[in-house]
């Protein structure tokens, strides 16, 4: 992984560095937890279980840790489902954003296997 791939992706790699103090290694680090974190399988879990409290746990928690790293493209899209998770919104299509969620995931991940 690089910052030039990190910017292709769409993260705001400046502001994600200053807020690691410009050290690249802790960000690269702080990449690399949130591309491990078991909270995006969960959030899964918990919307194929229409259990929108869940759901909104972990979606909360990763919209705050994507957004701190300036992850935009999957802060934007977490961002989306947050607050229909909220309002307990029983009609959005969750699954359909959770895909959409999941394949940025998964397109971080590619990127660090790089």
């Amino acid at each position: 992984m690089t910052i030039e791939n990190l910017k292709e992706f769409g993260a705001d790699t400046e502001l994600g560095l200053t807020r690691c103090m410009g050290n690249e290694g802790l960000y690269f680090k702080l990449v690399q937890m949130i591309i491990d974190d078991g909270k995006f399988a969960a959030l899964g879990e918990a919307l194929g279980g229409k259990d929108l409290e869940k759901a909104f746990d972990y979606a909360h928690a990763l919209k705050g840790t994507l957004g701190n790293l300036a992850l935009d493209p999957l802060y934007v899209a977490i961002s989306e489902i947050v607050e229909p998770l909220r309002r307990k919104d029983e009609t959005y299509d969750y699954l359909g954003q959770y895909e959409k969620i999941e394949g940025l995931h998964r397109k971080l991940g590619e990127m660090a296997a790089l």
